[in-house]
């Protein structure tokens, strides 16, 4: 059972959005398909940390969750800034229970164990956050990440954590999401957000004070989920 992970698949199958307009997105569905099926087995799990589908709606969102369950293994979902079609957690988990998308969950505010790790995680916020506005939703992401962390911990499982936005970025650190994962002992720190060569360039990727960081938005990872460990 191995995990893996991706983020910021971007898919638009029920909203006129396609990211092949851009440089480096020709088919990138296809790609991902392609990818996500020769390397991801049934039993596996794959963890997708953000902007997962370009709908407004949890409605609008049924194709684009139809392609994702019909791919291998099972798949947690963690909020990206782009996921406007976001809602409470008991409406998102009655919409893929009675929609048939039995491979998918939500993650927020809990954590999963798998393959004898527990995979943590929230959408994060920016890291230089100034205004007392995004200190309160940065405030609030790094509770909810605390929250994940702590019920894993507390059992006695190894966390790693999965983020949307990045914690260290341009020589910047959010401290407000770094203390919970150094208070948490968490080793590996996996985020997207960051796309294009010359912005993945500020991404820092590597240890820092004792937490691996990796950048995994899809079309730096070739639009091949990664395997965790």
């Amino acid at each position: 059972m191995a995990v893996y992970t991706i983020a910021d698949l971007h898919l638009s199958f029920g909203v006129d959005k396609p990211m092949d307009v851009f440089r480096g997105w020709e088919n990138y569905t296809d790609r991902i398909r392609d990818n996500w099926t020769r390397l991801v087995e049934q039993d596996d799990t794959v963890v997708i940390a953000g902007d997962i589908s370009w709908a407004m709606t949890l409605e609008e969102t049924a194709e684009d969750f139809a392609f994702i369950n019909a791919l291998p293994g099972k798949k947690l979902i963690v909020k990206g800034n782009h996921d406007y079609w976001w809602t409470t957690k008991a409406k998102m988990d009655r919409f893929l229970r009675e929609s048939g998308f039995d491979s998918m969950e939500i993650m927020h505010n809990n954590y999963f164990i798998r393959d004898g790790l527990a995979l943590c995680g929230s959408r994060g916020w920016f890291y230089d956050a100034q205004t007392d506005a995004d200190m309160k939703v940065l405030n609030r992401e790094a509770g909810r990440l605390r929250t994940s962390l702590q019920g894993a911990v507390r059992e006695g499982y190894t966390p790693v954590a999965f983020l949307h936005y990045p914690p260290i970025y341009n020589g910047m650190e959010c401290h407000e999401i770094t203390d919970v994962l150094h208070e948490f002992g968490v080793q590996r720190c996996f985020y997207g957000h960051i796309h294009g060569g010359s912005a993945a360039k500020r991404a820092f990727e590597g240890e820092h004070d004792g937490i691996l960081y990796r950048l995994i938005a899809c079309d730096h990872i070739g639009f091949t989920p990664l395997h965790v460990l």
